[in-house]
């Protein structure tokens, strides 16, 4: 892991099309700021994991299985 120190206003950059800008820090927190192409999704860690661990809990069901005896 990278580890980078910045203060406040500043940014770094990340492969020539993503900006992260530090825009507060207040005691423990830290504000940050993304500018990233639409085309790149940006989320909050714990956000990603729901994501992920709903997606693998869904291609698990038997969601597929109950749809094709619906469907006939």
């Amino acid at each position: 892991m990278l580890a980078l120190s910045r203060k406040k206003n500043e940014s770094i950059v990340i492969d020539n099309n993503i900006e992260i800008t530090v825009l507060d820090i207040k005691g423990d927190q830290i504000k940050l700021g993304i500018t990233a192409p639409k085309s790149v999704p940006v989320y909050r860690k714990e956000v990603y994991v729901q994501i992920k661990d709903a997606n693998k809990a869904a291609s698990r069901s038997d969601g597929a299985e109950a749809l094709k005896k619906l469907l006939g």
